[in-house]
């Protein structure tokens, strides 16, 4: 029997399930870090005595450094989710770019936007 070289609709759409799962849910983390990040959550330190606001600021700037990061991450996690959607319309999800060889399915459960194996992943190091 010849190797498989590429995943039947079915598993497709098995895998677009969990990536809009996931989408989801990295949206609304997203939409809370930037909240957090505009202060649109109404828990601010604004209304506190000023001594206590001179001591939480160099706090709050590096507070707001390390959210603005997972934000960034958060972001670019969706788009490589988004851009793993495009593959399945386009039947190319779980191909590996190195290799074309399919990427195993508990790699793409465990990492659904996976575009390397392992072995082409542990190349590159």
């Amino acid at each position: 029997m010849s190797e498989k070289t590429k995943y039947s609709d079915n598993e497709l759409v098995e895998f677009k399930e969990l990536i809009i799962q996931k989408l989801e849910k990295a949206k609304k983390d997203y939409d809370i870090l930037k909240s957090a990040l505009n202060n649109t959550d109404g828990n601010d330190i604004t209304d506190t005595s000023p001594t206590f606001k001179a001591l939480e600021e160099g706090a709050n700037v590096l507070s707001k450094e390390e959210v603005g990061k997972l934000a960034q991450r958060q972001e670019k996690f969706i788009q490589h989710l988004q851009a793993a959607l495009i593959r399945i319309e386009n039947k190319t999800y779980g191909i590996c770019r190195e290799t074309g060889k399919l990427i195993p399915k508990e790699r793409l459960r465990a990492v659904p936007h996976a575009t390397l194996s392992i072995d082409a992943k542990n190349n590159q190091k």
